[in-house]
């Protein structure tokens, strides 16, 4: 047995399995070892914020343009990923084109107008579209009113004949404007204890005048709501609401084909009319740094706006604005808001914007601050807006294009927000290519671009300061700061005395 254990061929073997073990151990080592340094490689470096990626392209599909036989454009762009419809008119008058006497007078069509609309009252159109697990309702900005639909497609024909009469049908039954004039009423009231509201309107008004459409609430007055009369409504509707005064935006899984017929059907007939465009009075920029302080006694907060005149939607410095401006107060991680609140903490969130519009807007810095700090935030406040005159740094100004370019893909992620999206197309004629190229523009800002729109637009020594506040509690220390003159109003001297809402008035 011993000489068998230690024949030729058995020792053979022998060498050979050693070797073929010899080979195993050293093939598990090296994957033992690029194991190891795989995970040691991607191990994350935890000492600073992880790289932000490349922005997202956007390619939307062709946006097709269509007319009716009336003449009615139609801006279509198909999207099948979901069965859903959404379409809105867009009509391009609203509520810069009340008469001085009917303040409010597009804010209440566009309400009266879900209120009954072709053979229905309100309860049996309201029942009608939600049976078809549609949304039907119309809207009235500054410069267009509307309305939109939101429909699944097996629902759609059923739908857009509800549409069609709530757009051109609307009925504006009486014991409606009623109801709707009390709850206006009750809002005006309500307002007398909103300090943000009460801001809000003596600081358009300051900026823009009580002549000037942008100073005046587009809810109405106490006079103006309580003056309301069908007809007044009747007027506006017939009057504005023509195709040759509208667009009409579809966007969802239809197609050219299936939608035209549609469409032609319900608003084909519809009449053009003559549309009157109006003038608009001259507004003069901010010549001083004023502060408007209005008391509002035993206010925890104080609420503060800080503006002057901005700029129009249609400006070369679109791109720039919107960078310089995120930098500013217009994100979490902006000077304002990591001032104000993360630092000193005065504040759940402190921001700017800039209100584009198709005349020049606002530009305004707010926050609501504790109110024994006011003084102390006003301080910080002109500290930011000095401080984006100057240079801004290379990591500010790419925080801030990524923050832009990389959200903006979230902006047409339904056919609401795509629909919502076209009606700006369409409301400042941009190009087809707009959306495409955006965050190209974007990515061409530089930071000297940044500081040129900044002093460009921004002057700290020209801004209106409004302070909606305890005056007993902040009127020494903001005094002492010497910003500039103060002026002082009571809550009824800014919104007029509280209105009496009596019930079944």
């Amino acid at each position: 047995m011993n000489s068998q254990s230690h024949s030729p061929a058995l020792m053979k073997i022998n060498v050979m399995n050693s070797r073929n073990c010899k080979l195993i151990v050293a093939v598990l080592m090296i994957v033992l070892m690029f194991a190891s340094t795989t995970v040691n490689a991607q191990k994350p470096d935890r000492s600073k914020p992880p790289e932000s990626g490349p922005p997202p392209s956007l390619k939307l599909p062709a946006i097709h343009h269509l007319t009716l036989s009336n003449g009615l454009p139609i801006v279509l762009l198909e999207k099948h990923e979901v069965p859903l419809v959404q379409l809105e008119l867009l009509v391009r008058s609203g509520a810069v084109i009340d008469p001085p006497e009917k303040s409010g007078l597009a804010s209440i069509t566009a309400a009266m107008m879900e209120e009954g609309a072709g053979s229905r009252n309100a309860l049996q159109l309201a029942d009608a579209i939600d049976f078809l697990g549609a949304n039907i309702s119309a809207f009235a900005g500054q410069h267009v009113s509307g309305v939109l639909l939101h429909s699944p497609v097996s629902k759609l024909d059923s739908a857009l004949a509800l549409f069609g009469d709530v757009a051109l049908h609307p009925t504006f039954p009486p014991e409606e404007l009623e109801r709707n004039r009390k709850e206006r009423l009750t809002t005006l009231l309500q307002w007398h204890d909103e300090p943000g509201a009460i801001a809000s309107f003596i600081f358009n008004r300051t900026l823009f005048g009580e002549k000037h459409p942008y100073g005046i609430s587009t809810l109405g007055n106490e006079k103006s709501i309580r003056g309301f009369h069908v007809e007044d409504m009747k007027n506006f509707h017939s009057t504005y609401f023509r195709p040759n005064n509208a667009t009409l935006i579809v966007v969802g899984d239809i197609s050219e084909r299936v939608i035209l017929p549609k469409l032609e059907s319900i608003f084909g007939k519809w009449s053009a009319g003559k549309i009157e465009r109006p003038s608009f009075p001259s507004v003069d920029q901010v010549q001083q740094r004023q502060v408007y302080m209005v008391d509002k006694p035993g206010a925890a907060q104080s609420v503060i706006r800080i503006g002057r005149i901005g700029v129009q939607r249609l400006t070369e410095d679109y791109y720039a604005l919107l960078v310089m401006n995120t930098i500013l107060g217009g994100s979490f991680t902006s000077r304002l808001n990591h001032n104000l609140r993360e630092e000193k903490g005065y504040t759940y969130g402190a921001g700017s914007s800039f209100d584009f519009r198709p005349l020049p807007g606002p530009f305004s810095a707010r926050a609501a601050v504790q109110t024994d700090v006011t003084d102390k935030a006003l301080v910080e406040f002109m500290k930011e807006l000095n401080g984006i005159l100057q240079p801004v740094t290379d990591q500010e100004l790419t925080r801030a294009k990524n923050y832009l370019t990389l959200r903006y893909p979230e902006s047409f992620e339904t056919v609401a927000d795509i629909a919502g999206q076209l009606s700006e197309l369409v409301s400042y004629d941009l190009p087809d290519n707009y959306f495409n190229e955006y965050t190209k523009h974007i990515l061409s800002i530089t930071k000297e671009d940044v500081q040129l729109v900044a002093k460009k637009y921004l002057d700290p020594e020209r801004v209106a300061v409004i302070i909606v506040g305890d005056r007993k509690q902040i009127d020494q220390g903001v005094t002492a700061l010497n910003l500039g003159p103060i002026k002082y109003f009571t809550i009824d001297d800014v919104l007029g005395p509280a209105p009496v809402v009596e019930e079944g008035k």
